[in-house]
């Protein structure tokens, strides 16, 4: 039964009581109750939510008394009609094949304590309906118009009322029976545009029969539904829409909504390799395109499709991370602008986790876009896996509930349906900036790609879709049957498309795209430098220093607290401590860190940073935001700088990794000219987000030519933590790296993670940045700076030379360790403690790209001292099989040398559990290195 059953089931007796009570007191009633009354005139509500009863509107009989009876039958309607709305989408044809196996919706007459009967009674029930008072027969027809036809409507999970009743509304007040209202014109658009659907890969099937294309058949008038949101959202003032989606229907959507020209497509089936390509490239139907596109209402849309690999819901993060750095720096703020549209796979967006990451981000401060529409093109079907293996929820939409997104659940073989309902998610987007879901309900014509055979594993299922017609022939029949075209005008549009793809094929040469105009975030990605593979960009770093004065400028802005803020207690010994870090010129990991972001703003870029905990830091070290002691308000230590300054925008991030690390990704390639960086909580974390680092990180450049300045800081060092807080697992980042893909460090000092960070945006080119940032370094006492390692003239250190061997004492050393990070302070004490003038310690901060030209110097300084490779990490583990490799075979180092190693031995786990085992690991670790 519905949520309103107890309705149905009250006793006519009880119901005079409860008026009785309602007219009373109205808001003493339970909101049900209150809603009946009110919905049929026995109560009116003014716009201030005061009531007032209307007890002449109640029935009477002949005698005049009120027909509690009746109104009991009321109660029944009224019931049997919510039921429609709660659980109709249940019962709707939504399913093309009648694959799909829903729940029996419970509509019975009986349900509902009603009768054939009662059929022919009037009821002022159907007020509820926006009709007059009607027969029930009457009220059931419309509610089977409304709720039961081609569109599932599922919105009762909604907690916001103004919510439902906008749904309501909108979906009461429409004509299914009359083709939702649509003219003619909309009707022949609607078949142009499936015509171009299925006419294309109609003409990619005789074409390339042999070659993969993940083709829409069977689900073309997603076609319908993409091209009417975005001139739906055109005409609600969206400027720009940002769209992601996996490779089935990619082809299709690049040619018929981005507008890519026909001829580029078949250029790369051809095999056609771009002279001035860059990278390794990717396959086509992974890649992503820009356009503009001019709307039904004359207006321009600036439209990207994001390119995404086949991790197929990895795309939605850095969707919306772009849409929002659009937001920021374009819209000012405005998200009614900028549309993201996330396109899903009904396999893929039930059973990928990242979904979920997502979707709760939608309202979340640091991460909001304005609303996407989500478009589920649900083929019923996950490769060979059936859908009722493929969920545990009724639909493929179920995550829709988590952040209370109605869902359009829609059947694909009526592409008016289609159009309607796209249409109502962009109205209802834009006027709750909310996340909307359209399920359409379709089928995929062919196996997973166009070479595999679904016979094997869905022989019932295929036997259905081999006899079913496509849209293209259900929808001209239809507007044939009610006289809306000519059967011979439908056939000669097609033939016509036909005749124009195979001239295009035919006289296939050239690329010939459209002219797409770049906004201004996109200009400054082609000022920057593409041609940056040469070594010379990474042999030396550019100058980062800033002057001393706006160096002491801003130290003492970040040790001064407003006199109107009073944060909690503890903050003033935090800043005691950083003013004697200043008076005593040893300036710590935190006002190195918070400098450097200061300084950034100063030059008038954004600095945006989000992760677990980062305001306060992991370690309690940033203190970026500080918190009044009232609990009221806070205050942003990098606010008010200067008038001109940038932005600081740092967020405090959900418990994910993988969604919000792609959110930053999608920011940083919308974003050149400001610092993006997520930080993780510990350096394992980033274990959860390993596909963005692995598909888009390290090779979005050379696969899609996208750069990225992304900066990534992964906690990494050996503290006896145990194995999932210790490693940041360094190999697999050193494992990625190849073309100058992005830069690894390892930075030991204040001042060089300062140049670091400023660095990413000095180059005129981007890359994306790792660092394995420290923990105890953040407090080391030897992990401090000067002033003057800050000012201006100095730079990034890619390798640190052993501070206490002199320029002669050079010739004592008969053994050089090469180490980075965190170890370097453990060696260097002891190298102190013992007073061992024949070691030098030398740090590389920078692994990749290895800094050949100062290594080559430094080895040669130390003439024929015995070199060794110190790590803290296991032998398997860390920069030693990297840093090995170097060695022996990098010709541009041409050292040509077999290290020593001293570390860890090979373990499967990254760290002992045991802290006793870890500070004897370390302690033999470190005597190794000095025997």
């Amino acid at each position: 039964m519905s949520n309103y059953s107890h309705l149905a089931n009250a006793h006519p007796g009880f119901i005079e009581n409860l008026y009785k009570q309602f007219t009373d007191a109205p808001d003493s009633v339970d909101q049900s109750w209150r809603d009946f009354f009110l919905g049929f005139d026995y109560a009116t509500e003014n716009a201030n939510g005061e009531v007032a009863t209307n007890g002449a509107a109640l029935p009477t009989t002949g005698s005049g008394e009120v027909d509690w009876e009746h109104v009991e039958k009321e109660l029944r309607v009224f019931a049997l009609i919510k039921a429609y709305r709660v659980r109709g989408h249940m019962d709707a044809a939504i399913d093309p094949i009648n694959e799909f196996d829903d729940p029996d919706a419970v509509l019975n007459l009986s349900d509902f304590g009603l009768s054939d009967a009662d059929l022919d009674v009037p009821f002022r029930a159907a007020q509820q309906l926006f009709l007059p008072t009607s027969t029930l027969r009457e009220i059931i027809q419309q509610l089977n118009k409304v709720y039961l036809g081609s569109i599932g409507y599922e919105f009762d999970h909604i907690f916001q009322r103004d919510k439902r009743r906008w749904l309501r509304t909108r979906i009461e007040n429409t004509e299914p029976q009359n083709a939702f209202n649509l003219s003619l014109e909309e009707k022949r658009h609607i078949l142009t545009r499936l015509n171009d659907a299925v006419g294309f890969e109609d003409f990619l099937k005789v074409k390339y029969n042999a070659q993969k294309r993940f083709g829409l058949e069977g689900g073309e008038a997603a076609i319908v539904g993409i091209d009417a949101i975005i001139n739906e959202a055109a005409v609600e003032g969206v400027e720009e829409v940002v769209i992601g989606m996996a490779h089935r229907g990619r082809l299709n959507v690049l040619a018929n909504i981005m507008g890519k020209s026909y001829e580029s497509i078949f250029q790369e089936f051809e095999g056609f390799t771009p002279e001035n390509a860059k990278g390794d490239g990717d396959v086509k139907y992974h890649m992503g395109y820009s356009s503009i596109i001019k709307t039904q209402s004359d207006k321009e849309v600036n439209v990207k499709l994001a390119p995404n690999p086949s991790h197929l819901e990895a795309v939605g993060p850095v969707v919306e991370g772009f849409a929002r750095a659009k937001a920021d720096m374009l819209y000012g703020n405005d998200y009614d602008k900028i549309l993201p549209i996330l396109i899903h796979g009904d396999a893929a967006v039930a059973g990928q986790g990242v979904v979920f990451e997502t979707a709760q981000m939608s309202e979340l401060t640091a991460y909001k876009t304005g609303g996407t529409i989500h478009f589920i093109i649900n083929n019923q079907i996950g490769f060979t896996t059936d859908y009722k293996d493929a969920r545990s929820s009724i639909y493929a939409s179920g995550v829709a509930s988590v952040v209370q997104a109605p869902v359009f659940h829609v059947n694909g073989d009526d592409p008016e349906a289609v159009l309607f309902v796209s249409k109502l998610a962009v109205e209802y987007r834009n006027e709750f900036n909310s996340d909307v879901f359209i399920d359409m309900l379709c089928f995929r014509k062919h196996g997973h790609n166009e070479g595999d055979d679904p016979g094997y594993t869905q022989p019932g299922m295929y036997q259905r879709v081999k006899k079913h017609p496509d849209v293209r022939e259900v929808y001209t029949e239809r507007l044939v049957a009610r006289k809306d075209v000519e059967e011979k005008m439908a056939r000669e549009l097609a033939e016509e498309f036909k005749e124009q793809l195979q001239t295009i094929h035919s006289r296939v040469k050239n690329h010939d795209d459209l002219t797409y105009r770049y906004q201004e975030p996109e200009m400054a990605w082609r000022a920057l430098n593409r041609d940056h593979w040469e070594e010379k960009y990474f042999a030396e770093s550019p100058e980062t220093g800033v002057p001393e004065k706006e160096i002491k400028r801003i130290l003492k802005h970040l040790v001064t607290l407003p006199k109107n803020f009073k944060p909690v207690k503890k903050v003033n010994r935090l800043y005691k401590g950083y003013q004697k870090s200043i008076d005593e010129d040893k300036l710590d990991w935190a006002l190195g860190e918070l400098t450097a972001y200061a300084t950034l703003l100063e030059d008038g870029h954004n600095v945006r940073m989000s992760g677990q905990d980062v305001r306060r830091g992991t370690f309690s070290h940033r203190h970026a935001i500080l918190n009044a002691e009232n609990g009221e308000g806070f205050y942003n230590r990098l606010d008010g700088l200067s008038e001109e300054q940038g932005k600081m925008l740092i967020y405090n991030s959900h418990l994910s990794e993988f969604a919000v690390l792609g959110f930053e990704y999608g920011y940083s390639t919308a974003s050149p000219d400001n610092l993006v960086i997520w930080e993780a909580q510990f350096g394992d974390f980033a274990n959860g987000a390993m596909t963005v680092f692995d598909q888009f990180i390290s090779s979005g450049e050379s696969k899609w030519s996208r750069m990225s300045g992304l900066t990534v800081l992964l906690p990494h060092g050996y503290e006896g933590q145990g194995p999932e807080h210790s490693s940041a697992r360094l190999e697999r980042f050193l494992q990625l790296c190849a073309q100058y893909n992005m830069i690894v460090t390892n930075v030991t000092l204040p001042a060089n993670f300062f140049h670091l960070l400023r660095r990413q945006l000095a180059w005129d080119f981007r890359k994306p940045l790792i660092v394995m940032s420290p923990k105890s370094g953040l407090r080391h006492p030897m992990a401090v700076s000067p002033v003057a390692d800050f000012v201006t003239g100095t730079r990034f250190q890619e390798v640190l030379d052993d501070p206490t061997v002199s320029a002669r004492g050079n010739k004592k050393v008969k053994r050089l360790l090469l180490c980075s990070g965190k170890v370097y302070f453990d060696l260097a004490q002891e190298k102190e403690k013992n007073q061992r003038d024949d070691v030098a310690i030398v740090r590389l901060e920078q692994l990749f790209p290895l800094p050949v030209d100062q290594l080559q110097k430094i080895i040669k300084r130390y003439g024929d001292a015995e070199v060794v490779w110190v790590q803290e990490e296991s032998r398997n583990s860390g920069a030693w099989t990297y840093i090995s490799d170097q060695f022996q075979f990098n010709e541009a180092l041409g050292l040509h040398l077999t290290l020593k190693y001293v570390g860890r031995k090979p373990t499967a786990s990254p760290a002992t559990g045991y802290k006793p085992v870890h500070e004897q690991e370390q302690r033999e670790l470190i005597e190794q290195a000095f025997a």
